[in-house]
């Protein structure tokens, strides 16, 4: 039994992601960041300088060392699978920053170590925790826009990617695809429901990356909604809106300044929401992570929606080389066995 003391939460990276996550940090109630590690020891040194925590050159010797409650994953993504194995080995909780690993292989080992250890795992998907996509959610549930037929989800953006980790394939396991796109098939299914089947289709690469830079996406779920995501480091669509949902009795947008919906028929839109907080979402993430470890909460990112968005991205990369519609595995819906699915 967890005591009511915050937990002791442990990051492994010290990279411009886990220096957002130190500032949110800093505001949780139930969760403390008691140690750093990254194999860069003195960008780890620096980072928890700045906190007042520990810091370690190794993953292992942090847990070794730590009395940890759980583990926040922000290394590159080529080593996501092997850290969180490592760590759910050692009996601690882990929120594994997206995308779930580089591929299915990698993916499939963390949620085995989760399965054999019994140990809580979550994929890191901050959008979920956004006031206005929860409230969004809400609505959609109530059912004041009808039954939802379209999503339209878009992560686009001028960003120089020429020397970042993130546009070299072996460390990320792909481009804007795998990056962006873990966050946009997750929300799409959690509008939607589960996916059934993805059509993909790449665009052009200006900045002569060697991976995808642009991509646009035609999804359809199970229940035969359909919807389309559009991602890009190269290119920016002019929309106040990165989530617009049609439903049969109205529609609604999520907005990086505002959020609201209309009733068909009615000229009136009702507001939800105030914008886009990325501290605020990052720190509700952590804090219901401490939460379902405790065993208070449900898991609101469960390991069946982490290997969920795994499969989309497959299936999208399949669509892109083969240029057909391509069927997203079943075990995307699918239930996941052991008590970390949540």
């Amino acid at each position: 039994m967890i005591s009511q003391r915050p937990l002791a939460w442990g990051m492994v990276g010290a990279g411009h992601i886990a220096q957002a996550y130190a500032q949110a940090f800093s505001a949780c109630w139930d969760a403390r960041l008691v140690a750093i590690s990254d194999t860069h020891e003195l960008a780890a040194r620096r980072l928890a300088k700045t906190v007042g925590c520990a810091s370690f050159g190794s993953h292992l010797a942090m847990a070794a060392e730590m009395d940890l409650d759980a583990v926040l994953v922000c290394t590159p993504p080529h080593v996501h699978a092997t850290v969180c194995r490592d760590v759910l080995q050692a009996g601690i909780a882990v929120l594994c920053e997206k995308p779930f690993g580089t591929g299915i292989e990698q993916a499939l080992a963390i949620a085995e170590a989760a399965r054999c250890t019994d140990t809580l795992v979550s994929m890191a998907s901050k959008y979920r925790f956004v006031e206005d996509v929860q409230e969004a959610k809400r609505v959609v549930d109530e059912g004041c826009i009808g039954e939802i037929q379209w999503c339209d989800i878009g992560f686009t953006a001028h960003v120089d990617m020429r020397h970042r980790w993130n546009a070299e394939p072996l460390v990320s396991g792909g481009g804007v695809l795998r990056d962006n796109g873990s966050h946009a098939f997750d929300l799409m299914r959690f509008f939607l429901g589960p996916l059934a089947s993805v059509q993909a289709v790449e665009g052009a690469r200006p900045q002569d990356l060697r991976v995808e830079e642009t991509v646009h996406c035609v999804v359809r779920s199970q229940a035969g909604a359909l919807g389309q995501i559009d991602l890009s480091w190269s290119l920016h669509k002019s929309t106040s809106h990165y989530i617009m949902l049609c439903g049969t009795q109205g529609t609604l947008t999520v907005g990086w300044q505002g959020s609201g919906y209309q009733r068909s028929g009615s000229s009136t839109w009702v507001p939800l929401g105030k914008g886009y907080d990325k501290l605020q979402a990052l720190r509700r993430q952590v804090e219901h992570m401490s939460e379902a470890i405790r065993g208070t909460e449900p898991l609101c990112v469960t390991l069946e929606d982490a290997l969920a968005s795994v499969y989309a991205i497959e299936g999208a990369y399949k669509a892109l080389r083969c240029n057909r519609w391509e069927m997203i595995e079943p075990q995307a819906s699918g239930s996941v066995a052991g008590g970390s699915a949540g």
